[in-house]
């Protein structure tokens, strides 16, 4: 029953967002740049799961912030969420011909567009942040702005990635890759739940314990995509799947092994619902999604 709860607010805010992201996003025309056009609105408009945007939107009504200024919000760490996948999948990273049960954007506009697409959502995010229809006030933009750029750049997400491609070439240990994966998925996880305290101007004991969640959430959710790597097929995930053993990828589960990656996984997930405590069950949403990371299919 929760998870059926859970899923209908997962596909409600999936809905809102998609109504602010067609807003917001320039319409395919007959200017020169059409396809580039395209090729964003087809990679942030396809079926994905939108977890991040949700934890933005959840985690800020937990501070009473507007709904109108957190799925901006949530729209701009969509962005720089495809923008990542549109340059993993690109021939000299993850050479991905699938994502979200279709062609990958290099396979349907071409590697130059798809760059460029990938280009133009990052840097488009940051615009959006810096609206004024994301809060009133310009000191929490400038907020946001400087918390999802560290998040998404060297010493998060991009950083992450870099180390994963150097993965391929040598063994990490358990602790690398825990860093590893803290970085190029959990950094991402932590700024859209953090999102929501910071335009509630929240006090920081609470902007930690979301971070805290998140971060374990995070975790939970790159154990469990790859124990999909592992174990799923490509018609379940909608992606090609063995890639990490194929690429001799460091993952979690090929140092720990499938059933301890498992119970691993588990763990943070409730280690995630501890740091909510301090919430009540104003957070029963959160702590169901814990749960629910670690047992999708897809």
């Amino acid at each position: 029953m929760a998870f059926d709860i859970l899923e209908q607010k997962l596909q409600e805010v999936g809905e809102q967002l998609t109504k602010k992201i067609e807003e917001i996003l320039p319409e395919a025309n007959q200017a020169m740049e059409q396809k580039l056009f395209e090729a964003m609105r087809y990679s942030t408009l396809s079926h994905g799961k939108r977890l991040r945007p949700f934890l933005t939107v959840i985690s800020s009504q937990l501070f009473g912030v507007s709904l109108e200024s957190s799925l901006q919000t949530a729209a701009a760490i969509e962005f720089i969420h495809s923008y990542s996948l549109i340059h993993d999948d690109l021939p000299a990273i993850d050479n991905d011909d699938l994502r979200r049960g279709q062609p990958s954007s290099h396979k349907k506009f071409g590697e130059a567009t798809a760059i460029l697409a990938g280009d133009a959502l990052l840097t488009f995010a940051f615009e959006v942040l810096a609206d004024e229809g994301t809060h009133r006030d310009a000191a929490v933009r400038i907020e946001l702005v400087e918390a999802v750029s560290k998040a998404a750049g060297f010493a998060g997400m991009v950083g992450g990635q870099v180390i994963d491609i150097l993965a391929a070439n040598q063994k990490l240990d358990f602790n690398e890759i825990v860093r590893l994966q803290r970085m190029k998925t959990g950094a991402l996880f932590a700024i859209s739940c953090e999102a929501g305290a910071i335009l509630g101007r929240a006090p920081r004991n609470l902007r930690n314990a979301l971070r805290a969640y998140a971060n374990n959430l995070g975790l939970a959710f790159q154990i469990t995509d790859d124990l999909l790597d592992a174990e799923g097929t490509r018609e379940e995930t909608g992606k090609n799947v063995g890639k990490d053993k194929n690429a001799g990828k460091a993952t979690l589960v090929s140092c720990l092994g499938i059933e301890q990656a498992r119970e691993h996984s588990r763990m943070l997930a409730i280690q995630a619902i501890e740091h909510l405590g301090v919430f009540g069950e104003q957070a029963n949403l959160l702590k169901v999604l814990a749960q629910y990371v670690i047992t999708r299919t897809k």
